[in-house]
C-alpha cells in the first residue's frame, strides 16, 4: 500500500538531504507527488523511495545528474542500458588512469630509474604527409589520434605507402604553455597530393640525442627527465623542437606494453659518442 512521508521523512527513508531533495525537484529529476500551493511543502510517497535510491547509487558513481535524468526518462531498456554502458565505460577508463598513476609513483618513490641509454643521431630531412595545428593539451589525444588515421588514410589512398614509424614535431609552447603547434607526420614512399588537413611536408634535417622509452605514455616524463639531465649536463642542448617517432604505438597495437617511443632532444654537435 503507498503511503505519503514529508520531505524529511523521505530524506531519512533515502539518505537524501532536504537540500539535495530541493535541488533534484527543481531539475525535474525527482519531483514530489504533492507540493501544498500555499505552504510549499513537499510530500513523496513510499513507491518514489526505489527511484530516490537508484539517483542515490548512480550518484555514488559521479554520474551527471542530466545522465542520471536520461536514463531514468529512457524509453526502453536497451537506450537505458546504452547510457549506463558509456558511462560505466568512463568509468573503467578513469580506473585504468588511476592505477597508471599509482604505478607510476610507486616507481618513482622506489628511486630512480634504471639507466637509458642515449644515443647521438643525425636525422636526415624527411620527405611527409604531415598535419600541423595549434593544440591544447587537454585536446592532444583525440586531435593525435585523428591526425594519425588521416595521415595513413591518406598515404593508402593515394597508393604511397609509409616510409617508416610516423612522429611529431612539438614546439616548445607546448609544455611550457600547455598549447602551442604540434605537427604530425607519416614518412612518404612517393610524393603525398594534399587533401583536406594532410599536406606534404619536407622536415629539415637535424641533430638529435635520442632515447627510446618503453610502455605507455603514462610516465614518458621521466624518459624526458633522463634525456634532458643528459644533454644539459654535456650542455649540448640549442632552441629547436622535440620531435618524436612511434617506433611501436596504438596503430600497431593496443597493447601499451608493447609501445617503443624515441625521443630525440635537439643537440648542437654528434661527434662525441655518448657516455
Amino acid at each position: 500500500m503507498t503511503s505519503s512521508l514529508a520531505i524529511g521523512d523521505f530524506s531519512r527513508a533515502t539518505h537524501l538531504s532536504v537540500k539535495t531533495l530541493r535541488n533534484y525537484h527543481r531539475l525535474g529529476l525527482l519531483e514530489p507527488a504533492q507540493v501544498d500551493v500555499e505552504t510549499g511543502y513537499r510530500r513523496y510517497t513510499s513507491d518514489q523511495i526505489p527511484t530516490a535510491q537508484i539517483i542515490r547509487r548512480f550518484r555514488d558513481l559521479d554520474m551527471p545528474l542530466g545522465e542520471i535524468a536520461a536514463v531514468l526518462k529512457a524509453p526502453d531498456v536497451r537506450t537505458r542500458n546504452d547510457l549506463l554502458a558509456e558511462h560505466l565505460g568512463r568509468l573503467e577508463s578513469e580506473l585504468a588512469q588511476t592505477r597508471a598513476a599509482v604505478s607510476s609513483l610507486r616507481s618513482l618513490l622506489q628511486g630512480p630509474p634504471p639507466a637509458l641509454d642515449v644515443t647521438h643521431r643525425t636525422e636526415p630531412s624527411i620527405q611527409s604527409a604531415a598535419i600541423s595545428s595549434v593544440v591544447d593539451l587537454e585536446d592532444l589525444s583525440t586531435w593525435f589520434q585523428g591526425a594519425l588515421g588521416e595521415l595513413y588514410a591518406t598515404v593508402d589512398a593515394q597508393r604511397i605507402g609509409a616510409d617508416g614509424p610516423p612522429g611529431a614535431v612539438i614546439a616548445n609552447e607546448f609544455f611550457s604553455d600547455e598549447r602551442g603547434e604540434i605537427t604530425v607526420f607519416l614518412p612518404a614512399a612517393g610524393s603525398v597530393r594534399p587533401v583536406g588537413r594532410v599536406a606534404p611536408t619536407l622536415l629539415p634535417g637535424t641533430e638529435l640525442a635520442t632515447i627510446v622509452h618503453r610502455g605507455s605514455h603514462d610516465d614518458v616524463d621521466r624518459s624526458y627527465g633522463a634525456l634532458a639531465s643528459y644533454v644539459s649536463q654535456r650542455a649540448l642542448a640549442v632552441d629547436g623542437p622535440i620531435r618524436e617517432r612511434y617506433l611501436v604505438g596504438r596503430h600497431d597495437t593496443p597493447n601499451q606494453t608493447r609501445w617503443r617511443t624515441e625521443i630525440g632532444w635537439p643537440i648542437f654537435d654528434t661527434a662525441d659518442s655518448p657516455e
